[in-house]
């Protein structure tokens, strides 16, 4: 899952495990423990989130389909930020909070705590608030903007910046993947979650 997933499965009463969930990637192994406990709570709620979604049939189906249409290695990236996508074109149906309020919430917290985040994700969060990455994965361009970005990180060759045309190409089915798994994502981050 991507940034939007990861926040949203934050849930709303817990800026702690938001802002750790937030964070995770940018957070390698044992460093964790440098950070307060709810924070320590968010990056391994995110790692739970992260091995959940990788290992589910229904991710491996949609990621299959990625490797098939030539991305290789980045295949599982792509489908988080598909995901992404379904979750902000559909979010009234997961939220009673819009999605434009949502985005906002999210980021005032994340800006007003900015000193605690790692210098990595201090350097983009000035842009994801700039560009407001995360309600405009609710449209192409947006996610195709986000690709682009992933590919200037990723190895020479990755494709990853025309993966939106492979979106548009597939849309029920990659949207029927997401539909079918992100439920069951849900109820593993309220099973789990709170203990993770």
């Amino acid at each position: 899952m991507n940034f939007l997933a990861h926040l949203y499965l934050s849930g709303s009463d817990d800026p702690d495990l938001l802002l750790g969930n937030f964070i995770a990637d940018s957070v390698p192994g044992r460093q964790l423990e440098k950070y307060a406990p709810g924070i320590q709570r968010g990056i391994r709620l995110h790692r739970h989130i992260d091995t959940f979604t990788d290992q589910h049939p229904v991710v491996r189906r949609a990621t299959l389909r990625l490797r098939e249409a030539g991305y290789g290695k980045y295949s599982g990236v792509i489908s988080d930020v598909f995901f992404d996508h379904f979750l902000a074109r559909n979010f009234s149906e997961f939220s009673s909070v819009p999605l434009a309020e949502f985005c906002q919430r999210a980021y005032a917290l994340l800006t007003r705590r900015a000193a605690e985040l790692p210098e990595r994700v201090q350097h983009f969060l000035p842009y994801m608030v700039q560009h407001n990455w995360l309600l405009h994965y609710a449209d192409f361009e947006g996610i195709a903007a986000s690709l682009r970005g992933l590919s200037r990180r990723a190895s020479p060759g990755s494709g990853m910046e025309t993966a939106v045309e492979e979106l548009k190409l597939q849309y029920a089915a990659y949207e029927a993947d997401f539909r079918e798994f992100f439920p069951e994502l849900q109820a593993e981050v309220e099973l789990r979650g709170s203990t993770t």
